[in-house]
């Protein structure tokens, strides 16, 4: 197959690029990249007023296959990937069972292969069953097909598990993700501590839980001389430690989610549980930390941490509901109001979306360039539309964004050249 993409506002932070030019798609692949393009044969489509991208990639996405399908699975999950422009997507390995063993990293690769319309890599469990005692046979995750480790939401408190994690991590290339919150300053916290948890009258969750963590496993990674990534940084803190650690040479990466770029903590002044994330939704000075840290490079990525669960777990009292929304079908016009109230350029945006997150992995994905997989979006940055999560593609429904209207859609999203899906008509295959 043959494509032409053409007159649309290509945006190419990976190679600097950010003009109007036509990109042109064949045998898979990103052909040529220029104004005036012509091919014969080829199906052109029109962008004009379009902006045409690199495929998204998102480092946090919570796939809950094996195990925990009613919440979401592969196929599922793989068709809101491609519907919110993520074209490659990496699974936290909380599966049941965990992702602790290659062959269930074997099956996650095969059921992707023949269920999802894009790209999807298993992140492995840093230790068995994500219990932070024993640590897992990395070497033979690399193997298998995993791309970094993470114990995730369950973070590993013993520091002296947590070096041998980081200094085996070096020996096979690959980066451990931290999801950085000191359990015991948390305790069942389960809103941001401050003034909003007051009101509330809900146990705190404290920003130096995560601060504390950050500022131990950059010391351990510098220690160990490995790459340690901090998932869904919430705190103005660890964008702090973030920023002196890379000045000094440490290698330490991080990402940033939609949600704690746009809401604070008083988002659940009404109790609604989709309000309710892990880390918590912060104050306003955590926000603007944020979006400074992304702004100015101390953030490497926007990913969106999305996390389904079931109708029933979330209609709960506000203490028991589990955290996390979703967040791969919204995540992009999310974000893209950042542009509008001029936070973030359009490259900056899209850097953080595309290579940015594939610089983290190392992923030859990221940027249309003569040779380059063709993953690549068409997106139409005016469009005015309505989320509503239960004509979505997830199983789930826990979005603080449902019945609100949004600005800013994926059009078309190309996999390997090959059309997957169409605002319009839908996911297109597999």
């Amino acid at each position: 197959m043959r494509v032409r993409i053409q007159g649309g506002r290509v945006i190419d932070p990976g190679s600097g690029r950010d003009e109007v030019a036509d990109v042109l798609l064949e045998d898979g692949r990103v052909v040529a990249v220029g104004r005036g393009l012509e091919s014969s044969e080829a199906e052109v489509i029109d962008a004009s007023g379009s902006w045409v991208t690199p495929g998204f990639i998102d480092l946090h996405t919570h796939l809950r296959e094996p195990g925990l399908e009613y919440k979401e699975d592969i196929a599922s999950g793989g068709r809101a990937a491609v519907a919110g422009g993520f074209t490659t997507i990496a699974c936290m390995a909380n599966t049941d069972p965990v992702n602790d063993d290659p062959s269930v990293t074997d099956y996650i690769l095969d059921q992707a292969k023949q269920d999802a319309p894009g790209k999807v890599l298993p992140i492995a469990a840093a230790t068995k069953g994500l219990e932070g005692k024993v640590m897992t046979e990395m070497s033979a995750l690399v193997d298998a097909g995993a791309v970094a480790f993470s114990d995730d939401g369950r973070t590993i408190m013993d520091s002296g598990i947590q070096r041998r994690v980081l200094e085996y991590s070096r020996l096979v290339g690959k980066p451990v993700i931290v999801h950085a919150e000191d359990r015991t300053l948390c305790g069942d916290g389960v809103v941001n501590e401050g003034p909003v948890s007051t009101r509330l009258g809900l146990p705190g969750n404290p920003a130096v839980a995560e601060t504390v963590l950050v500022a131990r496993d950059i010391q351990l990674a510098e220690l160990a001389g490995a790459h340690v990534h901090i998932a869904h940084v919430s705190t103005a803190g660890a964008v702090d430690l973030i920023r002196d650690a890379r000045a000094r040479g440490v290698h330490v990466t991080a990402e940033v989610t939609p949600h704690h770029l746009t809401l604070t903590d008083e988002a659940t002044l009404g109790f609604d549980t989709n309000t309710k994330m892990a880390p918590p939704l912060r104050s306003a000075r955590d926000l603007q930390a944020c979006l400074e840290g992304l702004a100015d490079g101390t953030i490497d990525a926007i990913a969106t941490d999305h996390a389904p669960h079931a109708v029933h777990e979330k209609e709960v009292e506000f203490t028991e509901a589990p955290p996390g929304i979703l967040g791969l079908e919204t995540g992009f016009a999310v974000v893209l109001e950042l542009v509008r109230s001029g936070g973030l350029t359009p490259s900056q945006l899209v850097a953080a979306l595309t290579s940015g997150p594939a610089a983290v992995l190392g992923l030859p994905v990221g940027r249309l360039e003569p040779g380059a997989p063709g993953d690549v979006l068409v997106i139409d940055p005016e469009r005015r539309w309505t989320y509503d999560p239960s004509k979505g593609f997830s199983k789930s429904r826990n979005s603080p964004w449902a019945g609100q209207e949004l600005v800013g859609r994926v059009e078309t999203s190309f996999v390997d050249a090959r059309l997957v899906y169409h605002a319009d008509r839908g996911v297109l295959m597999p």
